[in-house]
């Protein structure tokens, strides 16, 4: 997980938040690239958001907040009012009037909005309230509605939340290309922070880039390196005779350099066994047909 920090002064459940996602180095964590403390002006308001986390299969708006008093029981988490803890007022370390609920409704609906009309309105953006209780505390989440893109996590593990992006994952297939994720960064004013080509390919998000969309950024210089390397690339194999068709298991499935994607081997390995059966069905056809029907 690439991990970009606009602002480091943030909660203490930033904080722990920030701690976890640069965890997730193993091939098998999730892969992607996460800001911290990016905004969104949008019908002139400005959406402050704690984090967006950008997977190939998803895009997580995620609210953090951290309990300041060692509150125990049931966290009842209404479709609207205040969240409370066995009866009282849930205490949050946070200053907002509105809760973590409201919050992710304004701003999934507003960044779902501003990428609709830019072209990106199938990929779903998904709101996630971290909540981080005291030591020692034990709570459980009772929600009394059911909301298929937002959820709420009650945890001191940062495996949960790693739990919970594999779980998301299983549920969607690849939407968010490298493209998909230059145009939001750029519309999110954080262009800086934009990884080069290569490391969000390495992170599993599908190609072609537009080297265009890194342009005026810091990673610009890397973009058009990538972008020179795989000319190269063409230009050898060209020049070699080897340029596979655009319907090529190779070009449909292509590999990505540092990303074992078992998937995308199993369809091109699938994909080149079915073209040879193909061609062998073929074969046998017009040899059937020739001594059958031929002269004698």
């Amino acid at each position: 997980m690439l991990v970009r920090v606009q602002n480091a002064a943030g909660s203490d459940a930033e904080a722990a938040l920030i701690d976890w996602l640069r965890r997730w180095k193993d091939p098998s964590s999730p892969h992607g690239v996460a800001t911290i403390n990016c905004s969104l002006f949008h019908q002139d308001r400005l959406h402050q958001f704690d984090a967006v986390v950008w997977t190939p299969t998803s895009c997580v708006i995620i609210e953090a907040e951290m309990f300041t008093a060692p509150q125990d029981g049931v966290l009842e988490i209404p479709l609207n009012g205040p969240w409370m803890v066995s009866g009282e007022l849930a205490q949050f370390a946070g200053a907002e009037k509105s809760t973590p609920l409201e919050r992710s409704r304004d701003h999934t609906f507003a960044l779902q909005d501003y990428l609709a009309a830019r072209g990106l309105g199938q990929r779903a953006v998904h709101g996630l309230g971290l909540i981080v209780p005291m030591p020692g505390a034990q709570i459980d989440v009772h929600q009394g509605w059911s909301d298929p893109s937002f959820d709420v996590i009650v945890t001191d593990d940062p495996y949960r939340l790693e739990m919970y992006f594999e779980l998301l994952a299983e549920k969607e297939h690849n939407l968010w290309t490298a493209n998909d994720v230059a145009i939001a960064f750029r519309g999110l004013g954080i262009l800086p922070y934009l990884p080069a080509p290569q490391d969000l390919l390495n992170e599993g998000f599908l190609g072609p880039i537009d080297v265009t969309l890194w342009h005026g950024g810091p990673t610009q210089a890397a973009a058009e390196t990538y972008a020179e390397e795989q000319a190269e690339y063409e230009r050898q194999a060209q020049s070699r005779g080897m340029v596979a068709p655009w319907y090529s298991p190779w070009k449909l499935y292509p590999r990505i350099d540092g990303d074992l994607d078992f998937g995308r081997a199993f369809l091109r390995i699938t994909l080149a066994l079915g073209m040879i059966v193909a061609i062998v069905w073929v074969l046998w056809f017009l040899v059937t047909a020739v001594l059958t029907y031929g002269p004698a």
